[in-house]
């Protein structure tokens, strides 16, 4: 809890500092650039980068290549099932910087890294990918930006598709031992589905929105089964 306690006191404070509240982005950048930076101290200094995740070679291109199957999966879906606006937006750039250094790495290194390594000292290695994935779930259902389309879906539907996003990533965290191809997958994820896609608004169908959930949660279905470990030696903390 000390890196969400620590960004929620130092947030109110700049904020006060600053006399006027910051942009939503900007408020949500402050904030998470506190939860990823105080989990990282934290984190190594209890467990070193290995031990929160931040491992390169084989584990960074296992973890990714899991996690590009979503994406494929996801990507698809976001084009079969919602319409795009015929536009091209112009702040790329600004936008993936913002979801790959806040709403992926950030939150990542704060749940894969610190909270799942704790929990997994703590009540085992299984036990720390469903928390922390039902934890990043409801992060993304609640804070990242894409969580605004919610609106045009039954609210059940639409938490369960995060919820099982997150549990999706907490198994590929806990079967690869890195975080790092996640971070970038999400980002790329975000950034090719909801940003150079811009969905049309209001939808032209109202159940688009609900059978695209429905759809991507019974694909993350399918691959949480097939990642689901079966023996100790399976589990990389």
């Amino acid at each position: 809890m000390a890196p969400l306690l620590l960004a929620a006191i130092l947030s109110t404070v700049i904020n006060n500092i600053l006399g006027q509240p910051l942009t939503s982005s900007g408020g949500m950048a402050l904030f998470w650039g506190i939860v990823g930076l105080t989990s990282w101290f934290m984190g190594q200094s209890w467990y070193g980068l290995a031990g929160m995740g931040l491992r390169g070679k084989r584990p960074l291109f296992a973890s990714a290549g899991f996690a590009v199957l979503g994406w494929i999966a996801l990507l698809l879906l976001r084009i079969w099932f919602i319409d795009s606006q015929e536009q091209f937006p112009t702040t790329l750039a600004t936008d993936f910087f913002f979801l790959l250094l806040f709403e992926s790495f950030s939150v990542q290194l704060w749940l894969f890294g610190l909270v799942f390594r704790s929990v997994a000292d703590w009540r085992g290695p299984l036990t720390a990918a469903v928390g922390t994935g039902l934890l990043f779930g409801l992060a993304g259902a609640f804070f990242f930006r894409e969580s605004a389309y919610m609106i045009y879906a039954p609210q059940l539907t639409a938490l369960l598709y995060f919820v099982a996003w997150g549990l999706f990533y907490g198994l590929i965290r806990l079967r690869t031992g890195s975080l790092l191809g996640m971070v970038l997958v999400q980002a790329l994820q975000a950034l090719t589905a909801w940003y150079i896609l811009i969905p049309q608004l209001p939808p032209t169908d109202a159940r688009a929105y609900g059978a695209f959930y429905v759809g991507m949660g019974m694909v993350y279905m399918i691959l949480m089964w097939r990642l689901w470990p079966t023996e100790e030696s399976d589990y990389r903390v």
